[in-house]
Order: C-alpha cells, then structure tokens, then sequence
C-alpha cells in the first residue's frame, strides 16, 4: 500500500482505540452473575454483537440506549428480569473503558504527518469522556449521534468525507470490525486497515460476524505505526 497518498486517518474507537471488552466484559458477567447465569466471555460478546447490530439496525436511538438494550437483550435470552442499574450500568461505564496500551503512543507518532479523524458509533457526550484517554486533539470528530446512523451505515462516512472536504482515495480508515468499518469503507472506495486485536472472540470480537477483505491487516497500533512510519517514506509524505 502506499502510503504517501493519504493525508488523514481515521479510526473507529472502541474495539479499536479502547479497550472495550475490558469494559464490556466485567459489566456484563457480573449481571449475568447477579441472576444465577454462568457464560462465557465468548458467548457474551457473541451475543453483545448481535443484540448491538440489532439495536443499530433499528430507527436511530443514542448509544446509551442502544447499551441499554443490549442489556435487557440479554435479560430476556436468560430469562430474567434486570434491574434499572443493572440497565444502566453498562453505558454508565463507558467513560471508564481504558485505551489498549499502544494507543496513545500510535496516535502521537502517526499525528506527527496526518490528519487523525474518529468515526464512532457513539454519543457526542460519550465520546468526550473517552476523549480525555486518548492524548491527542483529533481533527475531527464524526459520531454516531452527529450522523443519525450507525456504522455499518455508508452515511457516517459519507459525512466523515464531506465534512473533511476529502476525496476517497486522500483517507485510510482504521477499525477491529470488518462488519462495522472494513465492508461500508471499502464499498465507497476507502483504503481500510483492520486491527485484528487479540480477543475473548479471535478474529470478531464484540461485534457481528462479517466477510470482508481489507487492504492491510495488523495485530495492533503499534504495528500499524511500524508499518506506517519507515524512514524510507519520510520525504514521501506531504505536510499535514
């Protein structure tokens, strides 16, 4: 891939940046726990993706009630009622959902010759909280609740392209999900990496199974960077 062409990069976040199953995970054991129920994190973030993709796929509603319904979803597979913390308790936890460790590190280095976009399926006061983790000012910010829409919805990063005054072939977009990120980016001719993580779920995680080829994969930012960043590309690349 050459590199030298683009100017921006953008990220989805959670799963991607964030740690999210190290949030989703805890939250959701110890509901299932508090009614007698024993699950696999495996099955649990098999059945997060699709009780998620589910909400998404619905008339637009914010994130924190998408998580809140992921949460009576799995009330209702397992029979039980869930109370209104237990409701709560998993977007309530979301300002708290930690940056994999080589986050921060990748985004400085790569901020040092592109533009660095977020394209998240999140709410505006959400993503502020988790902004704060991050350790760069991105420059720009295209969410969920900005767009009306979920990924993989081809509208988020139409927005993303308009509101950046990009062309396709100027972004290279990066994200853990071939579902939400590598398909709906790739169809609208989108360069697209795929951080494929170490996870609970090998190869998916917490999102819906999907067939997709992206252009590059890696096992993490850190990696990406490695890729990215060779010494021999530093006169290649123009002035972000």
């Amino acid at each position: 891939m050459d590199f030298s062409r683009f100017t921006t990069i953008s990220f989805d976040c959670y799963g991607t940046l964030i740690e999210w199953e190290a949030g989703i995970l805890p939250v959701l054991r110890t509901v299932l726990a508090n009614h007698g129920q024993r699950v696999s994190d495996g099955e649990i973030l098999e059945l997060y993706g699709e009780f998620e993709a589910d909400a998404e796929g619905g008339p637009y509603q914010r994130y924190r009630e998408v998580l809140q319904s992921v949460v009576r979803a799995f009330a209702d597979r397992f029979h039980f009622q869930a109370s209104l913390a237990e409701i709560h308790s998993l977007h309530e936890s979301v300002s708290a959902w930690p940056p994999f460790p080589d986050t921060v590190d990748a985004l400085r280095e790569l901020q040092k010759r592109y533009k660095l976009v977020v394209i998240s399926n999140i709410d505006d006061d959400l993503f502020a909280e988790t902004r704060k983790h991050l350790g760069v000012e991105f420059d720009g910010v295209i969410t969920a609740e900005q767009a009306r829409s979920y990924k993989p919805s081809l509208n988020n990063f139409q927005m993303a392209l308009r509101t950046l005054a990009l062309s396709p072939d100027r972004l290279l977009h990066v994200g853990q999900s071939i579902y939400h990120d590598v398909v709906p980016a790739r169809s609208l001719g989108i360069s697209t990496v795929w951080v494929n993580r170490k996870s609970a779920r090998p190869g998916i995680g917490a999102v819906r199974a999907s067939e997709g080829r992206p252009d590059l994969q890696v096992p993490d930012l850190a990696s990406l960077v490695a890729t990215v960043m060779k010494p021999e590309q530093d006169e290649s690349v123009g002035e972000r």
